[in-house]
């Protein structure tokens, strides 16, 4: 299938091109859920968002970023996972923290996002996420018939439905947009 400028085949097919954790949790996946995801090699140098539109002419809208917060209340501190649009900027202040019943958010750093999701820096995808993390997906997110999310590394891209990204583990559909970014 092509999107963009990109050509995706089956992840299943290229697990190569995929995160070990996210390859293990598409091959866990029920086959018709993980059946319908899609994957493309792209130049590593152009995983972020803003870069990786623009080359391989993709809307900010078509795509999906992942994002990792650390929240404290007390002595605990626990992780969790945002998806908004590419376009859209989170209300990490309000409606996720408020949400995550935190009195501090933050992003997390990349040290602690890489180590705890065993995933690549700018290609953190939520497929295969750790197991205990909330994943917070914004409704707009879940709504979209195709998006481009992170495979787990920065070489490749995803290729999903908000349908399939709203049916992950641990996965909570909200009203996390605050406005497009500027």
């Amino acid at each position: 299938m092509r999107f963009g400028t990109l050509d995706f085949t089956p992840a299943l097919d290229s697990t190569d091109l995929l995160a070990p954790r996210t390859a293990a949790a598409l091959a866990a996946a029920p086959d018709d859920a993980a059946a319908g995801v899609l994957v493309a090699a792209i130049d590593p140098g152009l995983a972020d968002t803003a870069a990786f539109c623009e080359h391989y002419e993709i809307s900010m809208a078509d795509g999906a970023n992942c994002v990792v917060v650390q929240a404290r209340r007390g002595e605990r501190t626990w992780y969790a996972a945002l998806l908004v649009r590419g376009s859209d900027r989170a209300d990490v202040n309000g409606v996720v923290r408020r949400h995550l019943d935190a009195r501090k958010l933050s992003f997390a750093s990349m040290g602690d996002a890489v180590a705890l999701t065993g995933m690549e820096y700018g290609g953190i995808t939520p497929v295969g996420l750790p197991a205990d993390w909330s994943l917070l997906v914004d409704e707009s997110v879940a709504a979209h018939e195709r998006l481009i999310v992170g495979s787990g590394i920065r070489g490749s891209k995803l290729l999903v439905t908000g349908g399939f990204l709203a049916g992950l583990p641990n996965a909570e559909v909200l009203a996390l947009a605050q406005g497009a970014v500027a």
